[in-house]
Parts: C-alpha cells; structure tokens; sequence
C-alpha cells in the first residue's frame, strides 16, 4: 500500500551539541551540508531519471549520503531482555539480534548487555563488545565507565530493558555519563507505561477506555471497586506478560487480586478495570519515524475473546472477522496515538478491545518498543520490523530506507497478505501437576509455532501439526471422549486444549449457538472449524483408500489435511499409502512466496510457505 510521506521538518535532536545550533537543534553546518546534499542528490537524479547516466549503485549512493541519519552517534548501548521466562523469551533475542546487525551496518559500534549466555544476540560476531551481566543499573554503569557510548536503545529487551532504562535515568546516569536515549524516551514510556498516565491520555485524546480507577493500596482498591462494580480486572503497571493480573467475578476474589497485583507492580500499583468480557481482542503493529509517518505494518485478530493473554491466545493475520469501518477506525485511533506518544521513532503495539454487537472499540494499552507479537508480525509478513526501527531510532525516515525484500521500492508501505497466518501457543502443564490450567490474564504459554496457509483451516491443521503433542491436525489428542453435558460444562473454561474440544462438541452435535455462548469465540472461527468436522465426515464414508475420490482427497490437502490423518480417517491404510496415492494423482505440494506485496513487486530475497494450489505457469 503505497503512502504519501511526510516531508522532513527541522526538529530538535536530544542530546549536548555545541552552542552553534542555529536555533534548530542540529548544528548550523550539519544542516547546511545536509541542504546541499539534498539540493545536488535532487539535481543529479532528475538528470539521471532523464537520460539513464547513472547507474543504480551510484543513484543509491546519492540517496545514502542525502540522508540526514544522526551522525553524532558513533556508539549505542543494546540492553537485553535477561532470562528466558514466560512471557519474554527468544522473540527480544531475534530483535535485539536484528538491531545490533542494522546498526553496525551505519558503521555503528554496538555494545550489548545480556545476562542470558544462551542467545544469539549474546554471540561476538553480532556485537561490537558482549557484556554478560545482571540487568541492573549498576551493571550499566560499569559499561558507561568502560567505554565511550553515545545512546543507549532500550526498544529490543522487552519490558526489562524499559524498566532498567527507566531506573538508570532516575539515578541520573545517562545524564552524568552524556548517554541519551534513542528511539523513546522516558516520558513516552512512563505515557505508555503508567496505567494512570495512560488512562488520562487517552480520555484527553477522546479515545474510549474501560471505566477504571488506579489504586496504590488494599484500602483504595476496595473503594474503586465497589464504585465501578463487579466483574473488575486488575492490571498491574509496569509488569510484563501479565504478571500479577487477575479477574474479580465475586466479592471474595478482590482482595487477593489486589495483593497479588500490588506486589507484582515495581511501583506497588494496580488499575481497577471495568472487565470487558467476551468482547474482542485485535492487536496492531506499527512503526514511526520522526517526521511522524506511521505505518501498520499488521493486524493481528485473537481467536479467544477478552479475558485471555494475547500470549496464551490463538492469533490470526491478518484479522479475518473485522469489519471495513471498524478497521478503519482502529487504524485511525492507532496512529493518533503513536503520533501522540511523543519522542519516539521505531516499532510499537497497539492493543483494542471491539464490541462485536455494537463494534465501539477501547484503547487497553500501548507498548512503545518492539514486543512479543513483532517478531511473529515480522516473520507473518515478511517486513524485518526490529532492523527497520533501529534505522529509525538513529534518524532515518520510512521513505528512505528499502523494502528489505523487494529491494527496489521504499520501507515506507504496509504489507500485504495473500494468505493466512495462524499462531498456536504450547503450553506444558503436564510437566508442572497440580498447576492451574485455566487461561487468564497472567500468560502460561511457554512457546509458540507459526503456520502460513492459504486458508485458515489450512493454517489451523498445520499450526496443530506443529505442536509436538501427537496431534495429526484438529484432531483429538486425549485418549478420553467426553459426552455431550462434559464437553458443555467443559468450554465454559478456557484451557490449552479448548480449540480441540470444540472440534469435539460439534462432532458430538452440539451447535455453534450452544458453542458460541459457552465460549464466546467469534461464529465465524466455529463455522471454519464445523467446516473441518463436515469434510472429515465425507471421508470417513469411504472406508477404503481405493475408493476415496481424487477430488476429495484434493481438497483434504488444501484444507490441511496430513497424510497420517488421512489414514486415520479411512482406517485401512498408512500415511505413506495415503502419500503414494495423491503423488500418482498429481497432488503435490506447491510453493508460495512471502514477499510483503502479493506479487506487486518482483521479489529479490523471498521466502516460501507449502500448499497444495494449482502450480502457476510461472512456477
């Protein structure tokens, strides 16, 4: 999707120049030369866009020199994302692997701060200089006192590096070592951040929120409650995968939620929410740059309704059951809101809660860094969101940086999608007895896997194949059958295995009314899935594979069939049968590409997912 970008204005940079600013900000002379590059690079390309006298290096190279990229920054810290825990695991290594690369290509010395050893970011060919070290303030000093660094980006670690950089500069340290941060800075993420700052924020924006009060004690917490009314929420500031978070459906649960979400809190407090149950979630990844141009890179729509971590949620790109307008109108609120988060210039996460009667939508929060959900918006779509923003956090613009795939058009666009992704959590309870598997607030997922199909039902089967829990596809994976009345009060829970026992229920005949109320999954979501449940019916009717057409069989494979769940239907045969039987029919695998524009553009370093479309002519 191609956007008209904002054409650069002189803004102030943070940060010590000398007195001789012309009062803008950058130094006079900086902001002369930039001027006559910019002049002359102009000339240069009109000239060669008229007779063909320059070749593409040399018009690149025009275009490289002409850009105002920050020049007085010569070294960055990195800051980690720490352990591996719940909540925050490889996903900060893959962006802060991604940034140290992106920056070292300006010619940027990189220095990283991890106490994990077990990343890759942690490596010495993807940092200048690796410190493996506790992620605490005193950790960063020792590093400001050994070298010379200029910025410190604190976007790539999660909310431990925001939540470090934030405590470093109460100390007063960047300011005493000449450090300033790039890509955000503290008031941003205390905007972001502060579930009382937030709130107020975006009642003066006029962007709707849950009814809510911000308690720092027992005493207040239980008078915000009584005000607002049960069923409450309890969201802890400044916490990370939902640590401390809970639901208040009864009187007796308020004060332990409370306890529970003050003490998670590093500043002891919690917002008392109004709960939006059974609405539905959405998140949106963005990026901005300086000159406030925004692109939503993608949108991302939650099987599971409010009430369930978005990382213990099946996810869909891009969202399938929103409407036009009510697209509209989140992409709209969600770039106001990055324009109106203040200093910063990089990747961001923007959370709605969408009425499906009524389809108003709130604002639940907003993560000014690259989060947990970027690396999957990344990999779904093709576009490297973690390199771009550090790009934008040193001063570079959308419209002048690449297309990383493509290679010929700009950064600045939105991704397309000609296919379907679908990410599946992985829990592992089993290893962990007696442990509550009730899906919540607080996330308990501890892994995930990606699957790209061309329909969802394709992109389900193969996300449950992938799981590593001898699932064969949305097929049952507990030796136990349930009846009709356990399946019913079952869903009423949600747990890790909720999808399969709706594939369960509706064998069983229960309706997707029944289906829809006990869960509040979204109809359309339940009627792919009774899709699934029809089609296994069809070949459960031939009970040989010599007599299952070559047409159903076909469709089987494009609905992400596997050939051992095939041969599980029919009985009287094996995968292997099932595979030599659609090859001899000319059923094979085909592959597509990702290439972030749905084949606009010529493609220069693609990827590729299987399925089984026709072949085109060209492949």
């Amino acid at each position: 999707m191609h956007i008209e970008p904002k054409r650069r204005r002189e803004r102030p940079v943070s940060g010590a120049f000398s007195s001789d600013t012309g009062g803008n900000g950058r130094p006079e002379n900086s902001v002369r030369r930039f001027r006559i590059r910019l002049q002359l690079s102009e000339i240069l390309v009109t000239f060669a866009g008229r007779t063909g006298a320059l070749p593409p290096d040399c018009l690149s190279t025009i275009y490289r020199n002409a850009m105002p990229l920050d020049t007085s920054i010569k070294s960055v810290l990195i800051i980690g994302s720490g352990p591996i825990v719940i909540g925050q695991a490889c996903e900060f290594d893959y962006s802060g692997s991604q940034a140290a690369r992106s920056l070292r290509e300006e010619g940027i010395k990189v220095t990283l701060i991890n106490s994990n050893p077990a990343t890759i970011m942690t490596d010495p060919l993807v940092a200048d200089r690796v410190y493996l070290l506790p992620l605490t303030a005193e950790s960063i000093e020792q590093i400001l006192e050994e070298n010379e660094i200029d910025a410190v980006l604190p976007t790539m670690g999660g909310q431990t590096a925001l939540n470090l950089a934030k405590e470093v500069e109460e100390l007063g340290l960047w300011e005493k070592y000449k450090v300033r941060l790039i890509g955000v800075d503290i008031k941003a993420i205390d905007k972001a951040e502060d579930r009382d700052l937030f709130r107020n924020w975006m009642l003066e924006m006029n962007i709707p929120v849950a009814p809510a009060r911000v308690a720092n004690s027992m005493l207040e917490g239980k008078e915000y409650a009584q005000e607002i009314g049960i069923p409450l929420v309890i969201r802890p500031s400044f916490t990370l995968g939902g640590t401390g978070g809970g639901f208040v459906k009864s009187k007796e649960e308020l004060e332990p939620a409370l306890e529970a979400g003050l003490k998670a809190s590093p500043i002891h407090e919690v917002l008392v929410e109004k709960a939006v149950l059974g609405w539905k979630e959405f998140e949106l990844e963005l990026l901005r740059d300086v000159n406030d141009n925004v692109v939503i890179i993608c949108t991302v729509e939650n099987f599971d309704p409010m009430g369930i971590h978005t990382g213990d949620s099946i996810t869909v790109a891009p969202a399938m059951t929103l409407s036009d307008t009510a697209f509209q109108l989140m992409r709209n609120t969600a770039i106001d809101m990055m324009r109106n988060l203040g200093n910063f210039a990089g990747g961001c996460n923007v959370q709605f809660a969408l009425n499906p009667e009524t389809e108003e939508i709130i604002a639940i929060e907003i993560n000014p860094r690259v989060s947990r959900s970027s690396a999957l918006a990344s990999k779904a779509t093709g576009y490297p969101i973690a390199k771009v923003a550090a790009k934008l956090a040193i001063g570079y613009t959308l419209d002048e940086l690449k297309n990383q795939i493509t290679q010929t058009t700009s950064a600045y666009f939105e991704p397309a999608l000609d296919y379907v992704i679908v990410k599946m959590p992985r829990w592992n309870f089993d290893k962990f007895k007696g442990a509550d598997d009730t899906l919540g607030l607080q996330m308990k997922s501890v892994g995930e896997v990606m699957a790209i199909g061309r329909t969802f039902p394709e992109a389900l089967q193969k996300a449950c194949q992938s799981l590593e829990n001898n699932a064969t596809g949305l097929t049952s994976i507990s030796r136990s059958q349930m009846r009709p009345e356990e399946l019913i009060d079952y869903l009423k829970r949600p747990t890790w295995d909720r999808i399969f026992r709706i594939k369960e229920a509706l064998q069983a005949g229960i309706s997707i009314k029944t289906i829809r109320e006990l869960t509040q999954i979204d109809r359309w979501f339940l009627y792919q899935i009774q899709d699934l449940v029809a089609l296994e019916q069809k070949i459960q009717a031939y009970q040989h594979l010599d007599k299952l057409p070559v047409d159903l069989l076909k469709e089987a494979k494009q609905m992400g069939f596997s050939d051992e769940q095939i041969a599980e239907l029919v009985k009287d045969c094996t995968a292997e049968e099932v595979y030599e039987k659609r090859k001899a029919a000319g059923i094979t695998r085909v592959f597509k590409m990702v290439d972030t524009c749905s084949a606009e553009f010529e493609a220069r370093t693609p990827y590729f997912y299987s399925t089984f479309e026709t072949a085109s002519q060209s492949s």
